[in-house]
């Protein structure tokens, strides 16, 4: 016997996402780090990132746009809102323990980081992404 469901509505995947979604992961696991350890220095996260909109979203718009109720200066809701307001969140974590900076850096002196992400997709695909 079959059953059939409809799955949830989730935003199409875009790179923009992708990149919001990284900076999360950073945050994230800077904080996790910072609670594993036995006394509480002061926290300094510093992500570099090849995405101006990323940078951008987390030094300059999103003040603002929390502000102004999560809405763009054309009236509509922020594109990606859910994403931004969960690395909002980390951030202000981050900055009650310490400070996190966000530098954009030219794609073409982001190389390492592109190569390093490929091959950790690559083994993913390949099936080798359990690690105990």
């Amino acid at each position: 016997m079959w059953k059939t469901c409809r799955l949830e509505d989730y935003p199409a995947p875009t790179s923009q996402r992708a990149e919001i979604t990284a900076i999360i992961l950073a945050l994230e696991w800077a904080l996790e780090r910072h609670d594993e350890l036995d006394t509480s220095p002061r926290l300094r996260v510093t992500i570099r990132s090849d995405s101006r909109y990323a940078v951008d979203c987390m030094t300059s718009w999103i003040h603002t746009w929390a502000r102004n109720g999560w809405t763009n200066s054309r009236g509509f809701e922020v594109a990606n809102r859910d994403l931004i307001e969960r690395a909002s969140d980390l951030d202000d974590r981050v900055c009650e323990v310490g400070w996190a900076e966000y530098i954009w850096v030219p794609r073409s002196d982001n190389a390492d980081a592109d190569a390093l992400c490929r091959k950790e997709l690559d083994e993913q695909e390949a099936g080798d992404w359990f690690r105990p």
